[in-house]
């Protein structure tokens, strides 16, 4: 049985009892913000885009293959992450981030996503969730404008 303990400030009033942490104790913090709080409201991302999607495909007819591509790009990132977080499991060398954020901007944000939120992995660092979230609205810009009239035009598509 652990020992509880009780601090008393000058002013006269205490603090919470709090049971001390063993050493060796894995400890998560929840801060303001972080994935555990917000988490959820993430994956309202994914619907939202594949209704953008499906009225981007209705007004402009893109070609089959870019959701193929985004499909594809999904699965790859998913995967990096998992090897990512395996490596930072075991000790072993690491993806560098940029790779995931590469990976993320070539249409594989949504794959990010979904294995921020079931791995958490990458999930709490807020520097690396602000560049993820720059390259998914960068994604999603590119592929309103490739989609879109001048967008095929310009490229021939």
């Amino acid at each position: 049985m652990r020992a509880k303990v009780s601090i008393t400030f000058r002013n006269g009033n205490r603090a919470k009892s709090v049971s001390p942490r063993r050493t060796g104790a894995p400890h998560r913090r929840t801060r303001r913000g972080s994935p555990t709080q917000w988490g959820a409201a993430t994956l309202f991302v994914l619907p939202a885009f594949l209704v953008l999607y499906l009225t981007v495909s209705l007004l402009w007819k893109p070609p089959l293959w870019i959701a193929g591509v985004y499909a594809a790009a999904s699965v790859i990132t998913f995967v990096a992450y998992a090897l990512d977080k395996s490596a930072a499991r075991n000790g072993n060398r690491r993806t560098p981030e940029s790779t995931l954020h590469g990976l993320a901007i070539a249409c594989g944000w949504p794959g990010a996503l979904l294995a921020q939120q079931l791995l958490r992995h990458k999930s709490a660092k807020a520097e690396f969730r602000a560049t993820f979230w720059i390259t998914a609205i960068l994604n999603v810009a590119g592929f309103l404008w490739v989609c879109s009239p001048a967008g095929r035009a310009a490229l021939k598509l």
